[in-house]
């Protein structure tokens, strides 16, 4: 529903609707609005976790961090509404709290990871949580940019503006 009728479109009747149930049995389900948005919020950093966990590690850690970012283009790219109520907080009357913010651990402490084993392989150089927050909002941006249309008119251009993008951080980032 989100996909189809986007962060506007999504209210409570909508989704009652959809489910082919009452306002209220959603209501009595979710508590409110925000609740319903907050199972919404889980279910999209389980989804992308689930695409982590399908990446296998090799013996060359940049690839690796290469392919998470990869990773993480797909699934905004082929879920951008979701990935707006994830990392943009649409809407007004869902203000994410610990456990929430606690959801994107996964996500981040993945992203850290494999950074991680670029500083430990010699490859960057720097704090590896640091770097991921920078590596994972650059992410998210082009992402974001991306699914919008806003990124290029052509596959070329946007993967383009992709690779320098992350390879400039990336080699801004290199052990001199």
């Amino acid at each position: 529903m989100l996909a189809v009728d986007g962060v506007e479109g999504f209210t409570t009747r909508k989704v009652a609707e959809q489910a082919r149930t009452s306002p209220p049995a959603v209501y009595e389900l979710f508590g409110d609005k925000a609740g319903l948005v907050r199972e919404v919020f889980f279910a999209g950093f389980r989804l992308l976790g689930d695409r982590f966990a399908g990446l296998r590690e090799s013996d060359d850690p940049r690839a690796d961090l290469l392919r998470a970012v990869q990773v993480l283009r797909t699934f905004v790219r082929g879920n951008p509404v979701l990935a707006q109520v994830m990392f943009s907080r649409p809407f007004a009357d869902f203000d994410p709290g610990p456990a929430e913010r606690e959801a994107g651990v996964v996500t981040r402490e993945f992203i850290v990871g494999r950074v991680r084993r670029c500083v430990d392989a010699g490859i960057i150089d720097g704090d590896p949580t640091d770097i991921a927050h920078g590596l994972l909002a650059l992410a998210q941006g082009l992402a974001m940019q991306e699914s919008a249309g806003w990124l290029g008119s052509s596959r070329a251009s946007v993967n383009r503006r992709w690779d320098l993008a992350v390879n400039a951080l990336l080699a801004g980032l290199a052990r001199c």
